[in-house]
């Protein structure tokens, strides 16, 4: 495969000159004949630059007669080595197995395509890196592309939503004209931050609870940065709010060997204590998602405070003891 450097220096010579002779471009890469030819079919089949020998010139030249089709192949970064190559393509297959919804594949697919030509073994590349690589999402949620495509165009467009929602707290429907802010990818699903017109305050919907949408001619109603991370992302998890507590907790030196290294929001305070056990601070406004990560660790974990949390998760275990007794 031709050496990255070659490659850019190659391409520089085809674009800034009318035409260049076989004797400068073997001199200027101080390469054999053989080896030229092969840069020069490599640059041609595998990369699709499109070279040719113009006999009246006697020299190579690109088929363009616009030269800034050599620039075009030359963006910086445009070639890769085999290991970037690996890499990039293994970025993909995240990508792909990581979008249920589908909405990235017809754009990865061609980045693939070429990818692979660059690699020459890049079919066999593609499926070493399927057969290697297994992702499995776990409480990812599906929802109806036709509705997050419009919630995407309006965000970006910057145009207010009329929606239909699944509020499942409530079990009920609701229905609610928003100004929407930014699209969230939290824990596997999408939520919509957007400024509620009926409740007049910040909320943040699930993509997947939205039943219907229509998008409005009103401009959105548009919210600073700073204030939507001050409602939306200042407290745990993704329904947070401005009104922001501390939980301390601590858990057992057992498990702390993970929790030491997990982020559970950014701005939380750990520190390991004496015995082995570890000690996490992290802020919070609603308590459910807070509750829900806590109980998945057991007897692992004490809640030290607050009081009242800790007292939910105490008749959390004594419901569930008893649901689960005899």
């Amino acid at each position: 495969m031709i050496p990255n450097h070659q490659h850019q220096k190659l391409l520089r010579l085809l674009s800034h000159r009318r035409a260049i002779s076989t004797l400068d471009l073997l001199n200027e890469l101080e390469v054999s004949r053989p080896t030229l030819t092969r840069y020069l079919r490599d640059l041609r089949d595998t990369y699709g630059v499109p070279w040719v020998f113009d006999r009246d010139q006697d020299g190579y030249r690109l088929e363009s007669d616009n030269h800034e089709l050599g620039r075009q192949f030359e963006l910086p970064g445009l070639w890769f080595s085999a290991e970037e190559i690996h890499a990039l393509l293994t970025m993909q297959h995240l990508l792909v197995n990581l979008d249920s919804s589908g909405l990235l594949g017809p754009h990865i697919e061609p980045l693939l395509n070429r990818l692979g030509r660059a690699l020459g073994t890049a079919d066999d590349s593609a499926v070493e890196v399927a057969r290697r690589i297994r992702i499995q999402t776990v409480g990812a949620r599906s929802f109806q592309l036709d509705h997050f495509q419009a919630v995407g165009s309006a965000t970006l467009r910057r145009r207010r939503l009329l929606i239909e929602y699944h509020a499942r707290g409530k079990n009920e429907t609701v229905r609610r004209e928003v100004s929407p802010q930014r699209l969230i990818h939290y824990r596997d699903n999408w939520y919509l931050d957007a400024w509620c017109h009926l409740r007049n305050e910040l909320r943040s919907f699930a993509v997947d609870a939205i039943h219907r949408t229509e998008i409005l001619d009103t401009p959105t109603r548009d919210i600073d940065d700073a204030t939507l991370d001050h409602v939306l992302g200042s407290g745990y998890g993704i329904f947070a709010g401005a009104e922001v507590r501390w939980a301390r907790l601590r858990f057992s030196a057992e498990r702390s060997r993970w929790v030491a290294h997990e982020k559970w929001h950014p701005d939380q305070q750990g520190r390991h204590l004496d015995d082995g056990s570890f000690e996490l601070r992290v802020p919070y406004s609603q308590e459910p998602e807070l509750l829900m990560d806590i109980l998945r660790h057991g007897a692992h974990v004490e809640v030290l405070e607050p009081p009242d949390l800790r007292n939910a998760v105490s008749q959390a275990h004594k419901e569930a003891a008893a649901l689960n007794a005899g």
